[in-house]
């Protein structure tokens, strides 16, 4: 049983011994181990988790080149990074890093469609949409909730991904009133915040 420092009076007297402590339960649960740990019960138990998804992109060679990410995360003010994770078979990955500069697109509630088409063929995946490019090729859609001009900071291998720091560069903010809530992403579909009355 756990015991206590012994209590002085009040005046610095004779001690007083201390109330015995109340014994803890000791309740162990016990989770099985699952040795196996395939694919598909990984992938349903991350997608529990809900995420927010943006657009990763540049003017690369002349063209533009991304992709749609759902782990996007924010990791430290000083200096200002970011970080993504993608998958180290990414057709667009090998393109977007050799990019001087590489934007990031905080998608909004509407842009489902948007991540579909980021998501389908590499030479389809900017049709019809409205972005601009900065001067060192970082391309933001325009009507993201929030746009980030950013550099590589660091890679690290990770597994099947690639966990790569972003530091940040300039950061453009849109109202958010106007521009409506984040898209989510949650159990490998779209859906949206309710918004407080």
């Amino acid at each position: 049983m756990p015991t206590s420092p012994v209590v002085r009076d009040a005046e610095g007297g004779t001690p007083t011994p201390p109330a015995p402590l109340p014994e803890r339960p000791t309740s162990v649960t016990t989770l099985s181990t699952n040795q196996d740990l395939d694919p598909a019960r990984l992938r349903s138990a991350f997608g529990i988790f809900p995420t927010g998804v943006v657009a990763v992109a540049a003017e690369v060679d002349g063209r533009p080149v991304g992709l749609a990410a759902s782990s996007f995360t924010s990791v430290s003010l000083d200096p200002p990074l970011v970080s993504v994770n993608l998958a180290v078979d990414s057709k667009s990955w090998p393109d977007l890093r050799r990019a001087a500069h590489l934007g990031v697109t905080i998608l909004a509630d509407h842009h489902a469609g948007v991540c579909r088409q980021l998501a389908g063929p590499v030479d389809q995946r900017f049709d019809g949409l409205a972005y601009a490019v900065s001067e060192h090729g970082a391309l933001t859609l325009d009507d993201g909730l929030a746009r980030f001009d950013c550099t590589v900071f660091q890679e690290v291998q990770a597994g099947d991904h690639v966990l790569v720091l972003l530091e940040l560069h300039h950061v453009e903010q849109v109202d958010h009133a106007a521009a409506g809530a984040p898209l989510v992403f949650h159990r490998s579909g779209f859906g949206k915040l309710e918004r407080p009355a």
